[in-house]
């Protein structure tokens, strides 16, 4: 039989893959994946569950049902001054992972050189890949996580179309600075590129504020902003995300939308809409819980003999091992806390290109997004297991 993807039968299993099926087998506490234990907001489900009852079960609109776009556009206005126009400049999509698919397929081509961030989500590289884009790696450094200025403009080049920023960041928890956005707009504009946003943690940052670089001069045109309402509302199982854009980038956004999924589920649309207009209060108690987690967290695991480092925003804060690891390396260390400590973790040079330098080998990343009891258990079976 002919060859299926050459490039996607190469994939190996993810250790994301491996550390859940380890956390499985050895009933261990998963701190690993990045979503909450917890149910989101019951007002949102009940509209879910209505929705379901109206009699408005077929094909949403390719773009969204209206009152999610206008949901969007209102937020856009409400957080960050941004004047959207729900009918031309929002798409509704089956989850961020989709609008993120979606927003490379719109403006880059085989051949074309994309700017990257490292450490990076896992699936910015395969659907780059799958496109026959050149990732561009710019490397940020441990422990704080500036961007390095010299490496970001040695990346930008004749054949840069696009960059993928992801701000607050994942796996780092950092959220860019004004300067660093402004560096970034600056590079963008003077090579002639466009930015896929990646915003999903926006509502999840600690006393530190996130703006959107489609809010920087010149950069409204050139900014696709993808949000997730997994993320804004601890539903990640309903894979409901937005992109906001220009209208003339939207349209071709939607072509890609089209092709791959068509729509999205529409009680959860509206849903979704109903959680957008939420108050302030909402928006600020979420991030303040979170930062309450990260605390206690951080906390403990300092008082284990870990260093950890700034977490910002995100999910996630990243651990230094190398006062525990005794010569394992981050991937060999994971395996051994889920199987002597029952907590299970995520290497952080999986957030690395494999086929650029070597990565980081002395970090592991942690998911605060528990329950405080499951957190507190957490850090008794890592001391039990430490001492």
């Amino acid at each position: 039989m002919k060859t299926p993807n050459r490039y996607l039968s190469s994939l190996p299993t993810t250790v994301f893959t491996v550390m859940s099926q380890l956390a499985f087998k050895h009933d261990a506490i998963n701190l690993g994946q990045g979503f909450p234990d917890t149910e989101g907001p019951a007002d949102i489900i009940a509209v879910a569950a209505e929705a379901l009852k109206d009699n408005r079960n077929q094909y949403a609109p390719l773009t969204g049902l209206p009152e999610l776009r206008e949901a969007v556009a209102a937020s856009n206005q409400r957080f960050y001054g941004l004047e959207i126009d729900p009918a031309t400049e929002v798409v509704v999509t089956s989850g961020a992972t989709e609008a993120l698919a979606a927003c490379l397929m719109a403006v880059v081509e085989a051949g074309d050189e994309v700017v990257l961030i490292e450490p990076l989500y896992d699936t910015y590289l395969p659907m780059l890949k799958l496109i026959g884009a050149v990732p561009k790696c710019v490397r940020l450094q441990p422990p704080h996580w500036d961007l390095p200025e010299k490496e970001l403009r040695a990346a930008f080049g004749p054949k840069t179309k696009a960059m993928i920023l992801n701000s607050p960041m994942n796996p780092a928890g950092k959220v860019f600075s004004r300067a660093e956005l402004d560096l970034i707009a600056e590079l963008v504009r003077d090579h002639d590129a466009y930015v896929v946003c990646d915003e999903v943690y926006e509502h999840l940052t600690f006393h530190v504020k996130h703006i959107p670089l489609m809010t920087l001069p010149d950069m409204r045109e050139r900014c696709m902003r993808i949000g997730s309402a997994g993320k804004s509302f601890s539903l990640t199982g309903w894979k409901v995300g937005y992109v906001t854009a220009s209208a003339a980038l939207a349209s071709v956004i939607a072509k890609a939308h089209q092709v791959m999924v068509f729509a999205t589920a529409p009680n959860l649309q509206r849903a979704v809409a109903h959680g957008l207009n939420k108050d302030d209060e909402y928006y600020q108690g979420l991030s303040a819980d979170l930062e309450l987690r990260r605390d206690l967290l951080r906390n403990g695991l300092n008082r284990l003999g870990f260093e950890t480092l700034p977490a910002d925003g995100s999910y996630f804060i990243v651990a230094d091992i190398t006062g525990h690891a005794q010569g394992r390396t981050d991937v060999e260390f994971a395996k051994w806390l889920v199987e002597q400590a029952g907590v299970a973790t995520i290497p952080v040079s999986a957030f690395y290109d494999p086929g650029g330098p070597a990565a980081p080998q002395n970090l592991i990343r942690f998911a605060f997004c528990k329950k405080p009891e499951i957190l507190e258990e957490a850090l008794c079976r890592l001391e039990k297991a430490l001492s």
